[in-house]
């Protein structure tokens, strides 16, 4: 077999194979024979139909096998000579102007690019720190109250205020023509909750039951619903029903609901503490790796293999059908998905990829089996019942191999943040958890 390789692009090679038809006709016979013995056909007992005839109804396919196994062997055998890494799939066609009694092939690849890792002492990053104070625990407690809470009917002539169920009818119009999703009977939402728009919110806030108003709302540029976004509709409300909210004492019952058997105030404290604080440490974690691999993503210097770019675009178009086959959405296989919306996400995640993988190589880092058990053992613990998550996760490998990428990916981030310049950056409870 003669080898020719030739670069086209800073990735892209052409590769040229040469195989002998002598060889590919022997495999072809042998495949025929074999063939001969299994064969069934109308006028010949198993086993006895003539090869001319196994031949001429079959030779074109197996010949095409035939010739597709060997250019692949061929191909495999080629680039491992050239000690190539192939990135994608080979587009491969036949190549006219063949020596006689050989059949040539090209083939157009895409190579791993080589990645040049940047100067990780040069990286500044910010290290973010966080902590649970008193307030946290507090603003958690009255989540749990909430997520208990009942409603009983406001007294009659009251007006509407913060933290009140109200039922309501209501109906949209813009340029005095109804829209879609502009109206609705018997809604209910809670008011201070940002279930809706503030205006909406401000304009039923005050009503008393029975009342009805009259009021526009603008609705935002980036407003999800794209046929009403950075237009002004009247709205009609009328409040139906007013019900204020009762919020359960923190007692020995409430507690023990909660699954805290003291029953006390202080272990429940204790308990909230413990839960946020796990969450806290995950939270800064994943933030700061972000942050980590991004820098070194920056930092390093390579090109980029459009085949792997366009085959994470095929995996995060496949998500995104898979999410709206998980919503309902019907036909969700032949919904229009435009792949330039993913382009941008999957140069990210390759670029990603390939820096991380290169580091991982040069300064052989690894996810030991004591530190997978101890991620799987903290990530277990805040469960009811630990042991059952661990044997969860031990009884499937694929489970168990995203352990161990994490994992990895920390020892990655740790890495870094040991060789770059950091500067320790303190946060709030509420800003690392999204609620200022």
């Amino acid at each position: 077999m003669a080898v020719n390789v030739e670069t086209l692009d800073k990735l892209e090679r052409k590769l040229t194979l040469e195989l002998p038809l002598e060889a590919i006709q022997k495999e072809v016979d042998t495949r025929l024979k074999r063939l001969q013995r299994q064969v069934r056909m109308d006028g010949f007992r198993p086993g006895k139909v003539p090869l001319s005839v196994v031949a001429q109804r079959y030779g074109y396919s197996v010949q095409y096998e035939v010739i597709n196994d060997q250019v692949g062997r061929a191909f495999a055998d080629a680039v491992a000579q050239a000690q190539l890494r192939v990135a994608g799939q080979p587009r491969i066609s036949e190549k006219e102007g063949a020596p006689e009694g050989v059949l040539a092939f090209e083939a157009v690849f895409e190579v791993f690019p080589e990645v040049q890792l940047g100067d990780l002492s040069a990286l500044e990053l910010e290290k973010l720190e966080a902590s649970v104070d008193d307030a946290a625990i507090d603003r958690t407690l009255e989540i749990l109250r909430k997520q208990r809470r009942t409603f009983t009917p406001r007294p009659e002539g009251e007006p509407v205020q913060d933290g009140d169920r109200v039922t309501i009818d209501f109906e949209g119009k813009i340029d005095g023509e109804p829209f879609e999703g502009g109206q609705a009977s018997d809604f209910s939402f809670v008011i201070g909750e940002g279930q809706m728009l503030p205006e909406f919110e401000n304009a039923v806030r005050g009503m008393k039951a029975g009342e009805s108003k009259t009021f526009p709302l603008a609705f935002p540029e980036d407003y999800q619903g794209r046929e009403v976004a950075g237009k002004t509709a009247d709205f009609l409300v009328t409040v139906k029903k007013i019900e204020q909210q009762q919020l359960p004492e923190v007692d020995e019952a409430f507690i023990k609901s909660l699954g805290i058997e003291a029953g006390t105030l202080e272990a429940l404290r204790d308990d909230i503490r413990r839960n946020l604080e796990r969450e806290v440490k995950f939270r800064l974690l994943a933030r700061n790796k972000a942050a980590a691999l991004d820098a070194l993503a920056k930092a390093a210097q390579l090109d980029l293999p459009k085949a792997a770019i366009e085959a994470e675009i095929d995996r995060l178009v496949e998500g995104a059908r898979q999410d709206l086959r998980q919503r309902g959405l019907k036909d969700a296989d032949k919904a229009p998905i435009p792949r330039e919306l993913f382009q941008q996400q999957a140069e990210r995640r390759v670029r990603l990829g390939l820096v991380v993988a290169e580091l991982i190589k040069a300064n052989d880092l690894r996810a030991t089996a004591e530190q997978v058990e101890a991620h799987l053992r903290e990530l277990a613990s805040s469960y009811e019942q630990p042991e059952e998550v661990v044997r969860w996760y031990r009884a499937n490998p694929e489970r168990m191999a995203e352990i161990e990428a994490i994992v990895l990916e920390n020892n990655v981030a740790d890495f870094i943040f040991g060789k770059a310049k950091v500067t320790p950056k303190a946060i709030t409870f509420a800003e690392l958890m999204g609620q200022d």
